[in-house]
């Protein structure tokens, strides 16, 4: 099986199969956001216990790009601290940005490695990094009260 292949495999699997889907009660905050060029949205909750991310949920519609890359994002950030999540989403972002020359590295970015290719098509970056600026927004809006 080509590694193209592959990676359409996983991705299709979190749009199908999407991790945390589903808005908790008691985040500590939560965003909306929506990509004004296709119309994709997300609304995503953050629960932090000091600064672990404790809890990264989600509800969306969308292209498949979108909602997959956030089941992945979800998943990947859970139980980290803030600064490594920010340490990966910024991996991600840099991915996204490099038009195709990287691939990503799969022992920080795990199954988002399967986005790599999203990077050569500049319209559909912004819907892979939906989800990403999201959780940037709502972890730190979530910080910020528990520093109060």
């Amino acid at each position: 099986m080509q590694l193209d292949n592959l990676y359409q495999e996983v991705i299709l699997d979190h749009y199908k199969n999407p991790q945390n889907k589903s808005l908790a009660g008691d985040n500590d905050a939560q965003v909306h956001h929506v990509n004004p060029s296709c119309g994709d949205e997300v609304t995503l909750g953050v629960k932090l216990e000091g600064n672990r991310v404790i809890s990264v949920n989600w509800e969306g519609v969308g292209c498949s790009i979108s909602q997959a890359s956030t089941s992945i994002m979800s998943d990947l950030l859970l139980g980290k601290t803030l600064e490594e999540a920010q340490q990966i989403s910024e991996n991600f972002l840099h991915l996204m940005q490099s038009k195709g020359a990287e691939e990503g590295d799969p022992l920080v970015l795990e199954d988002a490695v399967a986005l790599a290719g999203v990077s050569k098509y500049p319209a559909r970056i912004k819907c892979a990094l939906l989800g990403w600026m999201a959780f940037k927004d709502a972890s730190v809006q979530a910080h910020s009260k528990e520093e109060k």
